[in-house]
């Protein structure tokens, strides 16, 4: 089993937004990093769990719990002119973009914002707080995983 963190713009689509789906799965489609998409394709498995983090708003952090919820398929954006994920290279004999589906798991009781990642030495080495990662999709381990999760499920420090 592989852990990972996916980002979502909250105005674009959010946790809400999954759990309001009427499976509360979604896929997760438009991923146009070749490194992200190989982590989709290569690497994530059905039940792999998510960390579904909120990118782009005030504040950034990992807001509740999600799942892998199919094999890889071609991402169909990619061949569809009217979308803004639109790829004319993109053939659907040999897709070039891929997605998964993702299904909500769980909610946490609160936000864990970036900056209290930061803070947690469980977390030092996790790839998505290096200096200079933008990806949308990345792997982390099961420790750096069950450590977020928990603290999503306590009181937010300082309360």
């Amino acid at each position: 089993m592989n852990y990972w963190l996916m980002k979502s713009e909250p105005d674009a689509f959010s946790f809400e937004d999954l759990k309001a789906r009427p499976k509360q799965t979604e896929p997760w489609d438009g991923v146009r990093n070749y490194q992200a998409r190989n982590f989709m394709r290569d690497a994530m498995k059905v039940g792999d769990p998510i960390l579904f983090y909120h990118s782009n708003t005030n504040p950034p952090g990992v807001v509740g719990i999600a799942q892998v919820a199919s094999e890889p398929y071609p991402d169909p954006t990619a061949f569809d002119k009217k979308s803004k994920y639109h790829d004319p290279k993109s053939d659907p004999v040999k897709p070039r973009w891929i997605l998964v589906d993702v299904a909500f798991k769980a909610d946490l009781k609160r936000l864990v914002s970036l900056d209290e990642m930061k803070t947690m030495p469980e977390l030092s080495e996790m790839r998505a707080l290096q200096r200079g990662n933008r990806l949308s999709i990345t792997p982390v381990t099961k420790d750096e995983f069950q450590a977020i999760k928990k603290a999503g499920m306590r009181k937010a420090p300082g309360t």
